[in-house]
């Protein structure tokens, strides 16, 4: 299966152009703002067909999936939204953790007619992606995991012990008064720490998450999301007697994860594929979009 899923891989990554900045969304893609459990969600919807969620994370919007968004909208229907107070959506003081938030896309979801579907998520997308296949396991039909921790799921503690990591403790009202202006210099440190070539996330890039970022309440809003993962893992450890049955895709930067997100989710799931992306760090669709792309595509295609 993972020879087939590289070989996919290698022959879609040949057809993608490289270009700076944030790239468009198809014109034939749609913007809606969908209030959705105490929250109101900024959706891209696009394309027709069996349905697919994105789930972006921190640093980014549900902006970065145009490359996958484009692709898939061929023969699919794409949902993308911004999560509770990130990017355009709004900025509820509560509700962050990722079992609420798993709420938030099964209301959206919902109000656009769609039943099962797909989910793909990054980085805290994948925790609200998993909090949503565990939630609502019968009308998750895939789910793809790429590279970030799942509180909670083995090896969370030692995760937590990893002193790159203390921005999951960083946040309170001193800590957005540190950071309320400095949103950039916030935001660089996560985008050249955890790249394998901090060159991919180009100044266009940069300059466009942070001006999002910094927008009032994003950055209460982020810190937010960091805090709920308490809540986060004492939920998934509560399931994790019960694994996941719906096939799992789980993708990792070589300089980044690599193939720990397939072992960690060995703990947490039964069926489990795995994809390294050569060269890549954390931030797959900036640094690898072409051999990212493929891999979900091809493990979405795949009976």
């Amino acid at each position: 299966m993972l020879r087939s899923l590289i070989g996919t891989v290698l022959a879609f990554a040949l057809s993608f152009p490289v270009a700076a900045g944030v790239p468009p969304f198809p014109a034939s893609f749609r913007t809606q703002d969908i209030a959705a459990n105490g929250a109101t969600l900024h959706v891209r919807i696009g394309g027709q067909g069996p349905a697919v969620v994105l789930l972006h994370g921190m640093g980014d919007t549900g902006d970065m999936w145009a490359p996958l968004a484009g692709v898939l909208a061929r023969d699919h229907t794409v949902v993308i939204p911004d999560l509770r107070g990130m990017g355009l959506s709004s900025h509820p003081e509560g509700g962050y953790d990722k079992k609420n938030q798993a709420a938030d896309v099964r209301q959206v979801l919902e109000m656009l007619g769609i039943d099962h579907a797909v989910v793909v998520g990054h980085d805290i997308g994948i925790m609200v992606a998993f909090a949503y296949a565990v939630r609502y396991p019968q009308l998750t039909d895939k789910l793809v995991i790429m590279d970030a921790p799942l509180p909670g799921i083995p090896p969370w503690e030692q995760t937590l012990r990893d002193p790159g990591k203390w921005h999951f403790d960083f946040g309170g009202k001193d800590m957005e008064r540190l950071v309320a202006g400095r949103e950039r210099i916030y935001l660089d440190r996560f985008w050249n720490e955890f790249a394998g070539d901090p060159g991919k996330i180009d100044e266009a890039t940069r300059r466009h998450y942070a001006a999002l970022y910094a927008r009032p309440g994003g950055m209460h809003s982020v810190f937010a999301q960091f805090h709920a993962m308490r809540q986060d893992a004492l939920d998934n450890r509560a399931v994790l007697a019960n694994k996941l049955a719906m096939p799992v895709l789980a993708v990792g930067g070589e300089k980044s994860s690599g193939a720990d997100v397939a072992s960690m989710m060995r703990n947490a799931a039964t069926d489990v594929s795995e994809v390294v992306i050569p060269g890549a760090g954390h931030w797959l669709m900036e640094e690898a979009p072409q051999p990212t792309v493929a891999a979900v595509r091809a493990f979405i295609d795949k009976p």
